[in-house]
């Protein structure tokens, strides 16, 4: 498990700061914007699924199953993250990725 940082896209242009994933990755509370994060998953010979875990932390401790975001072997795909993604206990978000990972990589942007 990684901890891993977002970056924030400025006015002026942002070089993209390609982060590689390990089978669960997490995000601390002080990398999210106000309206959360957004993942661009991005993949080059290798598909994967990504998962924003439910932290289970509702009023009725409903955990559920967070449906996954297929991405092809080729291509890429931007997911949002929101701040409700946080664990309140750690103060964590926690994705997690399928597959063996070859040629996967991804960006965090904050919105």
């Amino acid at each position: 498990m990684t901890l891993q940082v977002s970056q924030q896209a400025a006015q002026a242009g942002t070089t993209p700061a390609a982060l590689t994933p390990a089978a669960s990755d997490t995000i601390a509370e002080a990398s999210f914007g106000p309206g959360g994060l957004i993942a661009r998953l991005i993949t080059t010979g290798t598909a994967t699924t990504f998962t924003v875990t439910d932290p289970g932390t509702s009023p009725l401790g409903y955990t559920g199953t967070p449906a996954g975001c297929t991405c092809p072997a080729t291509g890429s795909r931007m997911v949002p993250i929101p701040r409700a993604a946080i664990n309140p206990a750690t103060g964590l978000a926690t994705v997690n990725f399928s597959g063996a990972l070859t040629g996967v990589t991804y960006e965090l942007y904050r919105v």
